[in-house]
């Protein structure tokens, strides 16, 4: 199926999240965009797509690679009942709708990484990029970008990405249609987006640590110059990880990159 937005809206038609579609051949960035249109007013629910990215970007402004017709570049404007510190929950929830949708497609040996990856086997498939608009009452808008790597063939990557990114192409053997993964992910997520809304991370917790497959696991934490090192006893209500160090102290772990070690 051709991707436009005459067909997106056609697939998109009846869900809450993706009833509005906003359609571009290319943006610098859908995040941009979708801050863009969230200002303006733009509804929760409204969902931008883009089948390129110029200036494609992930956490802690790393770029994102973002050729046209590959992959899945989309923004989704939220505007949740919910204090701004609660916000960055919503990257561990779309990476559990992520993770949900891959294992739809036959996708295996597929985990978490906190905060804001899927990899397969080790490898990254999707990054997500949460960002956020406060005001005196509480969170005025939040944009939750998904980047994910869908038609990519080895050759694609980047030289430096060759080896730590993959794509569903790439594990499958066979080329997706981006309509239906884009029409599964944003099923997914309204399905966990209803938890979180209901129940806060909680509901969602337990579906995390599954696929995040890190509980009792040894980890380095690495955060600007800092790195340390612990054994993670679980996720808190906040979405931040608990971990023991050599000490016997457990401490919360809210920001950084976590990296597994053999046990």
């Amino acid at each position: 199926m051709n991707f436009t937005e005459e067909t997106l809206k056609e697939r998109l038609a009846g869900q809450r999240i993706g009833e509005l579609v906003r359609y571009f051949r290319e943006l610098d960035s859908t995040n941009i965009m979708a801050c863009r249109l969230a200002r303006d007013g733009a509804p929760e629910g409204t969902v931008v797509v883009a089948d390129a990215q110029g200036k494609g970007k992930g956490r802690l402004n790393r770029a994102w690679q973002s050729p046209a017709g590959r992959n899945l570049y989309v923004s989704i404007i939220l505007r949740p009942p919910i204090d701004p510190p609660s916000a960055p929950q919503l990257t561990l929830v779309a990476g559990v709708a992520v993770a949900e949708l891959l294992t739809a497609c036959g996708l295996k040996h597929l985990t978490i990484k906190w905060p804001n990856d899927v990899l397969i086997s080790g490898k990254k498939v999707c990054g997500i990029l949460t960002e956020i608009s406060s005001a005196a009452r509480g969170v005025d808008f939040i944009v939750l970008g998904v980047g994910l790597n869908v038609n990519m063939n080895r050759g694609d990557f980047e030289p430096s990405l060759g080896d730590i990114a993959t794509s569903l192409k790439i594990e499958t053997g066979k080329t997706h249609d981006r309509i239906a993964v884009i029409s599964g992910l944003l099923n997914f997520f309204e399905t966990w987006y209803k938890v979180f809304l209901r129940a806060g991370f909680p509901g969602v917790r337990d579906t995390w640590l599954r696929h995040a497959d890190i509980l009792g696991r040894p980890i380095r934490v690495v955060f600007r110059e800092d790195a340390q090192t612990g054994v993670v006893l679980g996720i808190d209500d906040d979405g931040a990880i608990v971990m023991q160090d050599a000490d016997g102290t457990a401490q919360r772990v809210i920001a950084g990159d976590v990296y597994l070690l053999k046990e």
